[in-house]
This record gives structure tokens, sequence and C-alpha cells, in this order.
């Protein structure tokens, strides 16, 4: 009998770059899951191969009735309702924490490894990014859910069967994220905003912070990519885990970022920051009132885990990573 990888949120963004990131290593034995509700979706799945597809509803009836039992390589779990505005908690508890605890236990059973799509909301408004109890306290219903399943898993790892690792996403930016409309990054957003109008805008100060001035940790799909295939390779690591840069960069860098990989592909050359504000490039619009109280203006992933692992690999910086996906989008656009 064959052994599949089975990558849930396979349609989605994290899902589609490592089910590109399983085919470049030759891997094609890959069941592939997803809800298709919204079918443009499918874009992010051409050109992947994989041995089959299993709509989300579909393969949780299956895994309940013990369908996969002696056939699974390993789970990698990115299926996940995202949007962190949403207010549906039934929803977001249903598809964030109990549809994990499920899959964690089919690996478990199956003593196989779960790798799975934790995030940075669950630090909230906090200052410390430490993989720990104490820095945790989500802002809204997606990152509570997020931070109820780190707790089930936390419980289940002193006795696990098989590997479990968890990977705490910082601001992921990259290919294959367009479908995610508002929720997209900065990045894809200050891109088409750029190429509609020639200017780039971002919000006004907040938090004590000057005009986008308020930091995130900004990671590339290209590194979570990375970073998933190495405990891939590595099965014997447990735990949970940062994944992003380390470095805490302005909003302002991507913006500049951004900007400069756009003019540079059409033969201009690269403004600073002040530069491009005096000339209308980019611009700051007023904080908006449903993000007051809501809104993390600074993150930055403490890596000493990651790096106690064994996980060694440096991660783009915001000019080098958000050039590369400015040059994949400009090569892409229709």
């Amino acid at each position: 009998m064959s052994s599949y990888y089975v990558v849930t949120g396979a349609a989605g963004f994290i899902g589609a770059n490592i089910l590109r990131a399983l085919n470049a290593r030759g891997v094609t034995d890959i069941i592939a899951v997803d809800n298709l509700e919204r079918g443009d979706k499918f874009r992010n799945l051409v050109g992947c191969q994989i041995a089959d597809y299993f709509d989300k509803n579909e393969f949780r009836t299956l895994l309940a009735e013990r369908h996969f039992e002696g056939s699974v390589e390993a789970v990698i779990h990115e299926g996940a309702c995202s949007d962190t505005m949403e207010h549906n908690g039934r929803y977001m508890l249903d598809n964030n924490f109990r549809y994990s605890s499920e899959l964690l236990e089919f690996c478990q059973d199956e003593e196989i490894p779960f790798l799975y799509a934790s995030s940075a909301a669950v630090y909230g408004g906090g200052s410390v990014f430490r993989e720990a109890p104490e820095h945790e306290a989500a802002l809204n219903v997606y990152g509570y859910s997020k931070q109820l399943f780190d707790q089930i898993v936390r419980r289940r790892l002193p006795d696990a069967a098989a590997p479990i690792v968890g990977f705490r996403y910082f601001n992921v930016y990259g290919p294959y994220e367009a479908h995610k409309g508002r929720m997209a990054s900065v990045a894809w957003h200050f891109f088409n905003q750029y190429r509609a109008t020639g200017q780039v805008k971002l919000f006004e100060g907040s938090g004590g912070y000057a005009n986008g001035e308020q930091r995130r940790d900004f990671v590339s799909v290209e590194d979570v990519a990375k970073v998933c295939m190495w405990f891939l390779d590595h099965p014997r690591r447990s735990g949970i885990f940062n994944v992003g840069t380390g470095r805490a960069q302005t909003f302002n860098d991507v913006a500049v970022a951004t900007v400069n990989a756009c003019r540079r592909a059409k033969g201009e050359a690269s403004g600073t920051l002040d530069a491009l504000v005096r000339s209308g490039a980019i611009a700051y619009v007023p904080f908006p009132e449903a993000l007051v109280g809501k809104y993390q203006s600074y993150t930055c992933a403490d890596l000493a885990s990651l790096r106690a692992a064994g996980y060694e690999a440096p991660f783009y910086d915001v000019e080098t990573g958000v050039g590369r996906y400015v040059e994949h989008l400009l090569a892409n656009v229709a």
C-alpha cells in the first residue's frame, strides 16, 4: 500500500507553498484536502502534483471512519479559518480547534508526525513573543482557537507516541495568497495599490508609533516552507515553535521594498522613504476605528526554541523577501 503525505488547507496560501516544496523534493504521493466552496482557490493547485483530493468535510468523515489507517506518512495541517475579523466563534472553534484535535488523535494512533499551523496571534497585544503560556493572551476568537489547541498539544507532548510540531507563524507574505483578499499580506496589498494608482497607503501613527512605524515580524512563505521541510527531515523534534525572522521591521520598510522593487523592474531608481513620501508614492490614512484594541502594533519572534531544536538557516529580511515576492507577482500579472 502506498504511503501518503496529507496536506490540509492545500489550496490555501501556506498549504500551496508546502505542496510545491514537497513536489520539489520529488514527493507526489500527496493527499490534498481543502474546502473549494470558493472555487477560485483551485488556481493555487494548478501545477502541483498530487495523488488525490478530498473536500474537508468528506475527509473528516473518512477520518472518523478510519479510512486512512496504515496509509499516511505524515500530516501537515494548514487548514484553518485565518480571518482575524471573523466573529462566529462556533465556526472558528470547530474549524480551528476540533478539526485539529481529530487530526492529532489520528496521528497519535497511527504514530506518524503531525505538523500544524498555530499563529503568533496567540500573543495578543503582549510584548514578549516566547512560546510560554504566561505570554499568551489572544485578542480575538481566531487567536483563541489557536491558543486553545496549543494548550491541548502541551498536555500531549510529554507522552506523545509520535512527533507533534506546532508552527506559530508571524506575518507571512509571498506567492499564492491572492485568494485571501483583505486578509492577504500588506506586501500583496501594497503591490496592487502601487500598480493601480502609483501610491501605497499605510496607517497613520497609533499605539505610540509614528506614521507607518508600527512593527511586525514579516516572514517570507519561502522560509516557512523550508522550516516545515526541515522538521519532516528531523522527525525526533517536537514542540511549539515561533516561525518568524527574529526581526521587527516597519510597515514603512515593506512599502519602500515594494515600491522600489516595482521601480527597479521598470528601470527606475530606488528611493528613500522620505523621497517616496514627498513624491506621493507613499501616503498615510487614518487608523481604522474597527481595529482599535484588536491590533498588534509590534511583533517579533523569539527564535530561541527554533534554534535550540537545530534549525540554523537564515531568514530573508523584508528588503530581500519582498523583492523576491514582487518579482514573482510581476512575472505572473495577467
